[in-house]
């Protein structure tokens, strides 16, 4: 059996699909331990097990490839994760809630793979241009203009509400850097609270 490949790609057989999973992991460890500009393919043939790098070569044409694949690979975790905590929300509050309990739980329970994004992110291993900030945001946006409409929230510029809960969530992974033994669910309440505050209607 074979599974279908992006378009333009040929089809990859499940072993080849799982061969690249393996380096993908092992890449991820890698750049999560020594960093981005550190993880060199010998390293992660090594962590993954792998008799030599040339079999990193033959599944991905190059470490920009690799760490494309790294990046896709943890988003579409975390989306998929993210989808499930955004269904059946009463409310916009309910929705903002389960949006900052569910962004700062993924990355609780996925310490590694967001470290080695945000390493990635920080030393220029993917670009991130107004595009990729407008698609990160949008879903905040969604629900703060939903809530104001309403009544649920105050007036307020739903774009740079939503930025700032967004930035509150992203800044995790480098406090848990520091702060290894953070509680987690308390950092969620925090974040909760303040925004719950900030956006609610005053009566």
């Amino acid at each position: 059996m074979q599974a279908k490949s992006g378009p333009g790609e040929r089809t990859r057989t499940f072993t080849e699909q799982a061969r690249r999973a393996q380096i993908i992991s092992a890449a991820i460890a890698t750049i999560a331990d020594v960093g981005y500009r550190n993880a060199s393919f010998a390293q992660i043939a090594s962590r993954a097990g792998l008799s030599s790098t040339g079999l990193i070569s033959y599944h991905f044409a190059g470490k920009d490839e690799l760490i494309g694949e790294v990046i896709q690979a943890v988003l579409a975790d975390m989306g998929a994760f993210m989808a499930e905590q955004m269904t059946a929300n009463a409310n916009s509050r309910d929705a903002l809630r389960a949006y900052i309990e569910g962004t700062v739980a993924f990355i609780g329970a996925h310490r590694e793979p967001m470290k080695a994004l945000t390493d990635i992110f920080m030393n220029g291993g993917f670009s991130y241009d107004a595009s990729d900030e407008q698609g990160a945001v949008s879903p905040l946006e969604q629900i703060m203009h939903s809530g104001q409409a309403a009544g649920e929230f105050r007036d307020f510029d739903p774009v740079v509400m939503a930025t700032l809960v967004q930035r509150a969530v992203d800044g995790l992974p480098f406090l848990l850097d520091v702060r290894p033994d953070l509680d987690i669910s308390a950092y969620a309440r925090e974040v909760v609270t303040v925004f719950d505050l900030a956006t609610r209607a005053r009566p």
